[in-house]
């Protein structure tokens, strides 16, 4: 199989903590523009994934795909079709914000027409001084309205994402924003520590002395706390950060721990043949724009990894997950669990999975 990934490059404004590559830019030029480059883009680039299995996942990212209007969703599924063959996609995922949920009316509609069958929303918390610091666009209402909203439209396959581990979150707090993710009953749960992304408001503070990450006994705590909760809600664990209903594991991302090959489409998006060339789009809508429109593909980089490097991203993506690593791979399993064919991090390691995964390293 293979994956199709799309970054949509626009945001109406920047979280307090995000890193990922957006642009807050005028709808009427940049849409268009964006979506004719794209187009350049994926005829261009439409031999990249051949003889790597059907495309069977889609994944529209950002940024915030959900300010895309109807017109747009379809305009970029027309010319994925035109290009590509995607009469075996099996998921097709797009970010939303809960905002753009309740307020465009048209937006659910046109996810279903262009076949969109699994959503993935940015919650957050479900505490309202948080998601103010955070700078996100909704409240604690919005977004239970959103979920709702989703529901109602018939998306039986939806994700929300929280966020632990920084210095304003206590634990009560946290017990009550997981209390009420598990209320909304989604098929997918994904929970990140916060951490200091480069050219992020968050970064900034921390370097101007305003912002002090919280120790590690309390994210480890909080951590624990995320694992314990969901589990006796009926969530499984699948990988350090994503927990699910069973069954319902982001194929798409699963693809990204499995190193099955994908196509990043888009600027700043990443791309991988499977075994052993990554490269890259610039990180800039006008130099992705310009070098399309120019008849040349963006180049933002690549690299092709030696065979120490192939062997160490097998261990790390492995480790990562509840599968593990092949017992190919690992002559000495020191703490790891023999789940059979693989060996696998313990539970209730996953919070230190970095340091044990580094004296598996070559």
């Amino acid at each position: 199989m293979a994956g199709i990934y799309l970054h949509i490059p626009f945001c109406a404004s920047f979280c307090t903590y995000c890193g990922f590559y957006s642009e807050v830019c005028p709808r009427q030029v940049s849409h268009t523009r964006y979506i004719e480059a794209l187009g350049r883009e994926s005829a261009m680039r439409r031999g990249f994934l051949e003889g790597r299995g059907a495309v069977k996942t889609l994944y529209f990212g950002g940024g915030t795909p959900s300010l895309l209007s109807a017109d747009e969703f379809r305009a970029i599924r027309a010319i994925l079709d035109s290009v590509f063959d995607l009469g075996a996609v099996e998921e097709f995922t797009v970010e939303v914000n809960p905002e753009d949920v309740v307020t465009c009316g048209d937006l659910l509609p046109a996810l279903k027409q262009v076949g969109v069958n699994r959503i993935s929303m940015g919650v957050q918390s479900f505490c309202e001084r948080h998601l103010k610091w955070m700078n996100r666009r909704h409240d604690v209402s919005t977004a239970v309205g959103a979920f709702n909203k989703l529901r109602q439209a018939g998306f039986d396959n939806i994700s929300i994402d929280l966020i632990f581990g920084f210095a304003a979150l206590e634990d009560g707090e946290w017990s009550d924003t997981l209390q009420k993710a598990v209320e909304l009953s989604p098929e997918h749960i994904s929970a990140y520590q916060m951490s200091l992304e480069a050219e992020s408001t968050l970064a900034e503070l921390a370097a101007e002395g305003k912002y002090s990450e919280p120790d590690d006994e309390t994210c480890a705590r909080q951590y624990a706390l995320l694992q314990d909760v969901l589990q006796k809600a009926g969530y499984g664990q699948y990988e350090i950060s994503n927990f699910c209903r069973p069954g319902r594991h982001s194929r798409h991302n699963s693809a990204y721990w499995n190193r099955t090959a994908y196509l990043g489409l888009g600027p700043a998006a990443h791309s991988f043949n499977g075994t052993d060339l990554r490269q890259w789009n610039p990180a800039s809508l006008e130099e992705y724009c310009s070098a399309l429109e120019a008849g040349n593909l963006p180049e933002g980089g690549q690299e092709r990894l030696t065979p120490d490097e192939i062997y160490n991203e097998q261990i790390m993506l492995g480790l990562r997950t509840a599968r593990g690593a092949s017992k190919d791979l690992i002559n000495q399993p020191g703490i790891l669990q023999d789940t059979g064919d693989a060996y696998r991090i313990p539970r209730d390691k996953f919070f230190i999975c970095d340091s044990i995964i580094e004296d598996y390293l070559r």
